[in-house]
């Protein structure tokens, strides 16, 4: 089992397209986005995230809710 938690993406490199600077509940950490090729994620976008590499793009409904259970769980 893993645990994945969403992120907003806050920026881009331009000089890296793997890259990107995103926010996990005001911390900022900078994450691997190569696994999205397909579908690159956009400054304003959310991302679900494991040991530092988005998995996959989410929706802001569906990132507040996975937020919010993260939180009740503690």
């Amino acid at each position: 089992m893993c645990l994945a938690i969403p992120a907003k993406v806050v920026e881009l490199y331009p000089d890296d397209a793997s890259r990107a600077l995103v926010d996990v509940v005001g911390v900022r950490r900078h994450i691997d986005t190569g696994l999205l090729q397909d579908y690159p994620p956009r400054a304003g976008d959310w991302v679900l995230i494991h040991v530092g590499f988005a998995m996959s793009k989410i929706s802001e409904e569906q990132a507040i809710d996975q937020l919010h259970t993260l939180t009740v769980l503690g």
